[in-house]
């Protein structure tokens, strides 16, 4: 049986990541755009991020190109633009493509796991988030509509 933390990314500078590093920790993974009408989802991911991260939950950041070219940069780019527009400070990857042939495998491992409305896999657009419990299993699939803020019960739950 699968995990989340079987799972290894490149971070947003560049270095290979595993997942592993966050084992028995609640996440909350997203695929994220600097130039979305959810970009200032960013604020309440960081919010969640700073108000859970000392109760072993975490916020994962996965740029996407995708939908609309949305994340037209780099991820020097990128960094420079949560943190400096957002205050950015949770764990931040590489662009990854969510659909499709190229897709990451945590993605498409994700939407196996958690399909979305009408048994639709695919990822509909940017601010999709997965929140993954502590034992690494997918617990629940968000829609972009479905703000930061309105996870905070979710997210308890899952810390126990």
């Amino acid at each position: 049986m699968r995990t989340a933390y079987d799972f290894a990314a490149t971070d947003i500078d560049g270095r290979p990541r595993s997942l592993d590093e966050f084992r028995g920790q609640a996440l909350l993974i997203v695929n994220v755009a600097s130039q979305c009408g959810f970009t200032p989802q960013y604020a309440g991911l960081e919010k969640l991020w700073r108000d859970y991260r000392d109760r072993g939950f975490a916020v994962l950041g996965f740029p996407c190109d995708q939908f609309g070219h949305q994340e037209p940069g780099d991820e020097a780019e990128i960094k420079n633009f949560c943190s400096l527009r957002y205050d950015v400070t949770f764990p931040m990857f590489a662009k990854v493509e969510v659909n499709g042939d190229g897709a990451h495998p945590l993605w498409k491992w994700l939407k196996q796991e958690k399909g979305g409305l009408l048994g639709i896999d695919a990822i509909k657009w940017n601010f999709t988030k997965f929140l993954v419990g502590r034992d690494g299993r997918p617990l629940k699939r968000y829609a972009p509509t479905d703000k930061p803020e309105s996870l905070a019960r979710d997210i308890e739950a899952a810390l126990g």
